[in-house]
């Protein structure tokens, strides 16, 4: 059995952006619950996410970007005490409450204290039950449900920070990683995979001219089969070309077949399946290392049952 990191915090819990949205946080309840339901909870190591540093936020994101969101935050705490609005609007989709700060900057914490944990040999792998998710936030805009990019953020912390020469994000939700593109694209050191459907939001990725960056759009109504097949054709020998140092999953659930917010035809069988390639290639070049976090999955039900079956590969159970 290896040993597999759990990284949590309830502050992430308290950032909600309004009645109906789909990115609540009865998506972590979900999670939790069924994890402790069917024992696998029993089997990880159960660590709280810290807060991030200001000084690595900023390795994704642009300084000025990050002081704004902080100044949202702060001042949507001046006007709910004078009575004013609960929420401060981002864009169309994106919000923030009196809580979005704390629960962002430890999304971000979770992915960086789940690295130096792998890194110091303390866990084989993590995944991070975290939100708001981040794969939509770019270099200098937060967008699409994310405020900041942990596992982009992340990968350059790795790169900075440990010293690593490659490191791979992998991308298996159902929307393009735009956010995750915008920041390391171009950069040598970091190689990105992934695929979503398209044409969808944010209606990006399918032209991508970055050597780093190898996107696989598919149409909607794609199912799992197909994209095992791809996968097998393009993203591995490309992972065992590169042979990455370490890997981050940006591990979205909203490519299964019940998840409304998409038209693709993914199940748990079909996330064990990739989750299990992805830790052959991690056992051949990375020492086993990778470093998972939630981004997508908004069917409550199938979010569940579809990180068990992730966390059950991960950690061997």
């Amino acid at each position: 059995m290896s040993t597999t990191g759990y990284f949590s915090h309830p502050d992430c819990h308290k950032h909600e952006m309004g009645p109906g949205h789909p990115e609540c946080p009865e998506r972590l309840d979900a999670i939790e619950d069924w994890l402790l339901a069917t024992g696998v909870k029993d089997a990880l190591d159960t660590r709280a996410a810290p807060l991030a540093s200001i000084g690595d936020i900023e390795l994704g994101h642009d300084r000025m970007m990050v002081a704004a969101i902080r100044g949202l935050s702060d001042s949507l705490g001046d006007d709910i005490n004078a009575g004013g609005p609960a929420y401060a609007q981002i864009d169309p989709d994106t919000a923030l409450n009196i809580h979005s700060w704390n629960a962002a900057v430890r999304a971000v914490g979770a992915v960086l204290a789940a690295t130096d944990a792998v890194m110091a040999g303390e866990l084989e792998n993590a995944f991070c039950a975290v939100r708001p998710p981040g794969h939509h936030a770019c270099h200098n805009r937060s967008m699409g449900f994310c405020i900041f990019n942990s596992v982009a953020i992340a990968a350059k912390y790795a790169l900075e920070r440990h010293g690593l020469k490659r490191v791979a994000v992998v991308d298996f939700d159902v929307h393009h990683g735009n956010g995750t593109e915008d920041i390391l694209s171009g950069d040598e050191r970091a190689l990105m995979v992934g695929f979503f459907q398209h044409p969808f939001y944010p209606y990006s990725g399918a032209n991508s001219h970055a050597g780093n960056m190898l996107n696989l759009p598919v149409p909607a109504y794609t199912k799992g089969m197909a994209v095992r097949e791809m996968i097998e054709a393009s993203w591995i020998p490309r992972l065992e070309e590169f042979k990455p140092e370490m890997i981050f999953i940006s591990a979205g659930f909203d490519a299964h077949r019940d998840d409304d917010l998409g038209q693709m035809g993914l199940v748990e069988q079909d996330y064990a399946w990739i989750t299990q390639r992805l830790k052959d290639v991690a056992r051949r070049h990375s020492q086993g290392r990778i470093v998972s976090s939630l981004e997508g999955g908004y069917n409550l039900n199938a979010l569940a049952r579809s990180v068990e079956a992730h966390i059950r590969v991960l950690a061997d159970i």
